[in-house]
């Protein structure tokens, strides 16, 4: 009994600590790499990969041990590795150029200096490492500004509610501009 109810505790703990790590949408099952993630976080607080797994998979996360332990053994695929070379290139460009090239210029100098590389690749590291270029041109023009005095001003009569119990005792109107 004792023994038991460790084992509950343990998967109410491990529970807890994934659902904090995997707060998704509904329906939508954490990546496998984040599950590796976690699992590596976790291992030894828990008492290794098997427990972890074990709850993970009653919680509908779907990872056996045997795959986490291929994971884990499994080389970085081909794309992995251009990554890591690419990365390290195109800060350096970004950063050499005042930090204003976008993806294109990035793209050009890459290929000036010898490496082939597509420009949705260079787009994608971008956004991965989170640096962008410069645009150029003049900043919007902002047309309305709205006064937050003058919504709590008009308060909600109908509470979102629109149906009418008879013709003529609800008058709606709409102002879009």
């Amino acid at each position: 009994m004792e023994r038991e109810n460790r084992e509950l505790r343990r998967a109410n703990e491990i529970l807890k600590a994934a659902s904090a790590f995997f707060a998704l949408m509904p329906g939508v099952g954490p990546a496998t790499a984040q599950v590796v993630e976690f699992i590596d976080e976790h291992r030894e607080a828990f008492g290794g990969v098997e427990p972890i797994c074990r709850v993970l998979r009653d919680a509908g996360v779907q990872i056996a041990p045997s795959a986490y332990y291929e994971i884990k053994s499994r080389q970085p695929s081909a794309r992995a590795r251009r990554d890591e070379e690419l990365i390290p290139l195109i800060i350096k460009i970004y950063n050499a150029n005042y930090q204003v090239y976008g993806a294109r210029k990035i793209w050009e100098e890459l290929h000036r200096q010898g490496h082939e590389v597509a420009r949705c690749t260079v787009e994608r590291l971008m956004r991965r490492i989170g640096i962008r270029g410069v645009s150029r041109g003049r900043a919007r023009r902002r047309t309305t500004v709205a006064d937050r005095a003058a919504a709590a001003a008009r308060p909600d009569l109908l509470c979102r509610d629109f149906t009418a119990p008879a013709p003529n005792q609800r008058w709606v109107a709409d102002f879009t501009y």
